[in-house]
């Protein structure tokens, strides 16, 4: 397999936790890495823009939208960030209209929950980011999801960028709380087209401790 790139990520459920990973970023002069803000209200993000801007971030190739952010919102992100993936869900698609003007910016991450409604078009923007966890989840079910993804293996222009997270074969979940670096292993067994150019972290791990599964992950790769 090509070499990927493999970026760490602010994650968290709060701005008090995106805030600690920050903190991280500028102590390991970080200067490159993604931002989910799925779980964030308008004014925890309000506050976490603020602390990017003293972080010494300079690009966040991947942002992870939430439902509720407005056209203005994502357009400053790709001014100040030089963004070039925005990720969505599939209801994203209901309100897809906000964000006119990004639509081959935006990447469809897929769910596991065995529907795809009828206005889920990849083709109408950028492609996917295929959450490797999660297609390890549906491939396993082999539910509408994963068939959604599949039946598109032969138009590589659509596998772009990649949500990376652990994967529990036991209950067949995803893990955002990794435990042990063999929690990646079921990387080794997923098919290559997949796989995008760049990978993007989705753990609430700390920062230190995705620098030291990025070397281990990106040695997983190189045996592909």
């Amino acid at each position: 397999m090509k070499k990927k790139k493999i970026i760490v990520s602010i994650t968290g459920t709060s701005s008090e936790e995106c805030l600690m990973k920050l903190a991280e970023i500028k102590k390991f002069k970080i200067t490159e890495a993604a931002l989910f803000l799925e779980h964030l209200e308008k004014h925890d993000r309000d506050i976490v823009y603020t602390a990017l801007g003293k972080s010494g971030l300079k690009n966040i190739p991947l942002v992870h939208l939430r439902l509720d952010m407005s056209r203005e919102e994502v357009k400053m992100l790709d001014k100040t960030y030089k963004v070039k993936c925005f990720t969505i869900h599939e209801d994203h698609f209901n309100i897809i209209n906000h964000w006119r003007g990004f639509y081959k910016k935006l990447y469809l991450e897929m769910s596991t929950d065995d529907y795809v409604a009828n206005n889920v078009k990849v083709e109408k923007i950028g492609g996917f980011c295929v959450d490797l966890a999660h297609y390890k989840k549906q491939s396993a079910l082999g539910n509408k999801d994963y068939e959604y993804v599949h039946n598109r293996r032969n138009s590589p222009r659509l596998f772009i960028c990649n949500h990376l997270s652990g994967y529990d074969p036991k209950n067949n979940m995803d893990m955002h709380l990794v435990k042990s670096k063999k929690d990646f292993l079921y990387l080794e067994n997923l098919p290559r087209f997949v796989f995008g150019k760049l990978i993007a972290f989705e753990i609430n791990n700390s920062i230190k401790r995705q620098l030291s599964l990025k070397s281990y992950i990106e040695f997983l790769m190189n045996r592909l």
